[in-house]
């Protein structure tokens, strides 16, 4: 039997067996990545992409965190459950950034992620026992100030990744997410770093790697470089759809089986 993943179990994977990471956002996506034995699953605020439609994550709101979180929490069991803290839910204040972390605690969270160098907020949540995760490099929160999806920590802004990632590690973080940077950068920026990396489009040097449920499934109509598609679930189910319509329109569905 699997142990009971923690976030100090995490953070002593550094350097040693790779971190196996998954965002999930439902109770069907959440049970396959338990029953994967990932180490780690991700209640990400990319829900406002990828299930909700949204062009960004900065409409995801503190309440569709707390819904999915929920549905998510029912199905993991082993793995660490990590929620994102949506846009606005830190920025504007020490307490409002432990009062949020603390409503994604009460309803199933064991830890949160925060993107950029909060580190106030991040010492405030820490102190009220809540261990978080940094996130470095491309955060979606700030799409706007980048100008768009576009791979950040090229050049001599390596070593400004490397120092906010030893920012972080002191403050107390216990692992971080380096988010579509160069290999090279996110390879200095995790030698140098005491607690674990954990990558996305940031190569293989990292601790460990995240990838989105549905992009690795295939449960979507895009592809992207960072990402390995295991299996082309959009077809196949596009496929199960089609013939399920077919069978219907024939007759063919439902059989005496299907029926009471």
């Amino acid at each position: 039997m699997t142990k009971k993943r923690t976030a100090p179990m995490i953070r002593a994977m550094k350097g040693g067996e790779k971190i196996v990471c998954i965002t999930a956002y439902d109770l069907a996506s959440a049970r396959l990545c338990e029953e994967a034995s990932a180490d780690l699953v991700l209640v990400g605020d990319s829900l406002g992409n990828v299930v909700l439609g949204h062009d960004s994550t900065l409409p995801v709101t503190m309440d569709d965190m707390l819904h999915h979180v929920r549905a998510v929490r029912r199905a993991v069991k082993t793995a660490l459950l990590v929620a994102d803290m949506p846009f606005g839910s830190y920025e504007p204040s020490d307490a409002d950034a432990v009062r949020n972390a603390v409503a994604l605690m009460k309803v199933g969270a064991e830890a949160v992620k925060l993107e950029g160098l909060h580190l106030s907020a991040i010492e405030a949540i820490l102190r009220a026992g809540i261990p978080v995760m940094g996130h470095l490099g491309f955060t979606p929160q700030h799409v706007h100030e980048f100008g768009g999806h576009k791979v950040q920590a090229k050049g001599d802004a390596a070593d400004t990744l490397t120092a906010h990632a030893k920012a972080l590690s002191e403050a107390g973080v216990f692992s971080i997410v380096l988010e579509l940077v160069p290999r090279e950068s996110a390879r200095r920026a995790t030698e140098a770093c005491p607690v674990p990396t954990i990558g996305i489009g940031a190569g293989p040097d990292c601790d460990g790697q995240i990838q989105v449920f549905h992009d690795i499934v295939g449960l979507t109509d895009k592809q992207y470089r960072h990402a390995k598609r295991y299996v082309d679930g959009y077809q196949l189910f596009r496929e199960g759809i089609g013939q399920y319509r077919e069978d219907v329109k024939a007759g063919r569905f439902p059989e005496e089986r299907h029926s009471f």
